[in-house]
């Protein structure tokens, strides 16, 4: 009996010693939690080079995955079983191919998403960086994602530093880190992504008329309301934009598909599900330009097997764009998925 009570003993005393470990750990983080302003002003990129509206205008939109979501990848919040890549030459492996698939397709601007700074995840490597070598261009990055140290799953995510990173080697007159709705609560949003909208403008010349680009990365494992809400504040941005006058380009992963586009039907739906936006989340004056010759996004439940039919893929990925803008083209970069769990989408336009 003795025995006994001394095991029941040393049980609670170790589940004492967890539960303070634990409260002091949800302390920690909501004391560190990261908590951006509703707007908050960012050194824009140092380009020097001005266009007119008599140009046309290139922009493509990738998500890089943090460089750690090649073919080989599955992910634990898609039904899969990793956290981070097995090393970090498989990471550097991985730069070095988005980079020169970015190199490969030259454009005015890039929209890049998931973009480690100081992750775990990437073995800190500094991948804002490298982009901005590798394509000789200057760049903004907005944070959405900063957490000390991540306590899930096993093991944990760790440390993460990543944002959303707008290129390019055009005269910027300003940039902006615009706050989204948060999707969760106290305490899971101290070490969930801060969404937020990432704006740049560009003037052009002989026109008082700004060229507005907005890169985004919207919610992904809400239940709906979330994605809901950042789509409703997108579209008021876009419409507060065209009414100053401006030409406006939003563009990024939507995290959601486009209503009326069921070339990849969804035949795995024990695993997430994206949500439908459509033409009536838009404000008027504005359609997206999206393109689904090919996918732009694979389910990361397990490696990519090359059939669309066995690898659940989804087009993800894609812009909006204002009427006084005319779409001369818009087209997914075939990657075959090598690099990253997204493939990119090249946007050329021409003001109107």
């Amino acid at each position: 009996m003795c025995k006994t009570k001394k095991i029941l003993k040393a049980v609670g005393i170790l589940l004492l010693f967890a539960v303070i470990l634990l409260i002091i750990g949800i302390v920690w983080l909501t004391i560190r939690e990261y908590r951006p302003k509703a707007v908050e002003t960012l050194t824009p990129p140092s380009g020097v080079r001005t266009i007119s509206n008599e140009d046309t205008f290139r922009v493509m939109t990738f998500n890089t995955g943090y460089a750690g979501l090649d073919k080989t990848e599955d992910f634990f919040m898609d039904g899969g079983h990793e956290v981070q890549p097995d090393s970090q030459e498989q990471v550097e492996d991985n730069l070095k191919g988005i980079g020169e698939i970015l190199s490969a397709n030259p454009a005015d601007a890039y929209f890049l998403q998931e973009v480690d700074t100081d992750s775990k995840r990437s073995y800190h490597l500094n991948e804002e960086t490298y982009y901005e070598n590798i394509l000789d261009m200057d760049g903004v990055l907005a944070y959405n994602f900063k957490c000390d140290f991540v306590p899930y799953p096993l093991p944990p995510i760790g440390k993460v530093n990543s944002g959303i990173l707008t290129l390019t080697d055009l005269h910027t007159s300003s940039a902006s880190r615009i706050s989204l709705p948060e999707s969760f609560s106290w305490p899971v949003k101290t070490c969930n992504l801060k969404r937020c909208m990432l704006e740049t403008r560009i003037p052009l010349k002989g026109t008082e008329a700004e060229l507005v680009l907005i890169n985004f990365h919207l919610e992904a494992y809400d239940s709906g309301e979330g994605k809901a809400a950042q789509s409703k504040m997108l579209a008021e941005k876009l419409a507060q934009e065209y009414a100053a006058g401006n030409y406006v380009i939003a563009g990024g992963d939507f995290n959601q598909t486009f209503e009326g586009m069921d070339t990849y039907p969804i035949h795995n739906s024990e695993s997430w599900v994206p949500g439908t936006i459509g033409q009536d989340d838009l404000p008027e004056h504005f359609s997206f330009a999206t393109d689904d010759s090919y996918p732009t996004c694979r389910l990361l439940n397990a490696p990519y097997t090359g059939s669309y039919e066995t690898s659940q893929v989804y087009v993800l990925d894609g812009f909006i764009v204002s009427d006084n803008l005319n779409v001369s083209d818009v087209s997914v970069v075939n990657t075959d998925f090598a690099y990253t769990d997204h493939q990119p989408v090249m946007l050329e336009v021409e003001f109107q």
